[in-house]
């Protein structure tokens, strides 16, 4: 069965979220011979935000820098890291529950000055 666009109905939705978080919705439709249920789920992010961090510390010593991520949605998070660059290290996984906010321990350890 192929359906033209002439055969599609539009369901306009508004949607104004309060806050960063998944959202999760079901919308069932009705008609005399047909049930239809559609589960939807809208992923909200706060705004891009850019940040630079400056590391210094003398070759082979250590410097830790605690980054504050909080979770203001409403479920609980698992996040992985990807690091990129030589000399970071940390977690590859954090957990944040919800309205918590975790730390998240970047490590930079310099082998050779750079």
């Amino acid at each position: 069965l192929f359906l033209d666009k002439s055969d599609a109905v539009e369901l306009p939705i508004k949607f104004i979220p309060r806050c960063a978080g998944c959202y999760r919705c079901q919308i069932l439709l009705k008609s005399s011979c047909d049930v239809r249920v559609y589960e939807i789920e809208c992923v909200v992010n706060t705004d891009h935000a850019e940040a630079e961090l400056e590391f210094v510390t003398p070759a082979y010593q250590a410097v830790i820098q605690d980054i504050p991520i909080s979770n203001m949605s409403n479920q609980d998070w698992k996040l992985e890291a990807i690091l990129e660059g030589e000399d970071f290290y940390g977690p590859s996984l954090i957990n944040v529950g919800l309205g918590e906010t975790a730390l998240y321990p970047l490590t930079f350890k310099p082998v050779t000055e750079c």
